[in-house]
């Protein structure tokens, strides 16, 4: 049974995801025989046809939002009409904090009749995926709208998913003893950012985290403009020679073989 990760989109933050430097869709799991579709943003349902081998949102076994920001969950909807066979299939599951179904909603109510489950979202708590796989939430992040990091665990290894915060301490207790560590580095360096109100990670935060945590893989992804032009796959080679722990850069389709690692 083949377990892996397809990055169908790697862009962060607004201005990468309005010019489509690069992809803004979302993250296709595929682990334990479960489908799991995370944060799908613009662009995900035609990622998932682009995809070779072509990825069938049909097949989803579920949708998790990790929050309702538009480059996370723009293609939400589609995807969750595409999972239920356009509502004739009462099938598949969507994971969404509170804030994205209640507050400004993401999801379109006449959607919500079409999954077999919503589940809500909170800090800390572990949810099912049919019979085979579960998830569980982090604490939740520092981000402008409820926000949570997901952790899945196989037999055989951890995958920790850190998504858009701005650094606290917390986060390296939080994160602890996974395999794979997947972060979005937003930003290049901090300018700032504390003063601005901008709560997304930079080059230096992923470093501290990575030194502290020390997984057997960490994974950038979700880059903004300043990360875009500084060239991540360099940075990531520069930045695992520092910390010592194998570190690389997603790119737009690249696939990660689990069972390889």
């Amino acid at each position: 049974m083949e377990n892996y990760i397809k990055f169908l989109g790697t862009a962060g933050a607004r201005f990468v995801m309005i010019r489509q430097l690069r992809s803004s869709a979302g993250v296709w799991y595929h682990l334990l025989g479960k489908h799991v579709l995370l944060d799908p943003g613009p662009g995900t349902l035609v990622r998932c046809a682009a995809s070779r081998p072509r990825l069938d949102p049909t097949k989803l076994d579920a949708i998790i939002l990790s929050h309702k920001h538009l480059d996370h969950s723009n293609d939400v909807n589609v995807m969750v009409e595409a999972m239920t066979m356009g509502g004739t299939k009462k099938r598949g599951q969507l994971f969404a904090p509170h804030d994205a179904l209640a507050e400004d909603p993401v999801v379109l109510q006449y959607v919500r009749k079409f999954p077999r489950s919503i589940e809500i979202l909170q800090e800390n708590q572990q949810y099912q995926v049919g019979d085979e796989l579960t998830f569980s939430t982090t604490i939740r992040h520092a981000h402008p709208v409820e926000t949570y990091g997901i952790r899945f665990v196989l037999p055989a290894l951890s995958i920790a998913h850190m998504v858009d915060t701005a650094f606290f301490p917390e986060l390296i207790s939080a994160y602890r003893n996974v395999d794979v560590l997947i972060l979005h580095v937003v930003r290049l360096k901090s300018e700032n950012d504390v003063e601005k109100g901008i709560q997304h990670l930079n080059l230096d935060d992923a470093e501290t985290i990575i030194g502290e945590i020390r997984p057997r893989l960490a994974v950038l992804t979700h880059f903004g403009m300043t990360m875009v032009k500084a060239r991540p796959w360099e940075l990531a080679e520069q930045l695992q020679k520092r910390v010592g722990v194998r570190v690389m850069a997603a790119s737009d389709g690249m696939k990660l073989d689990l069972d390889r690692l």
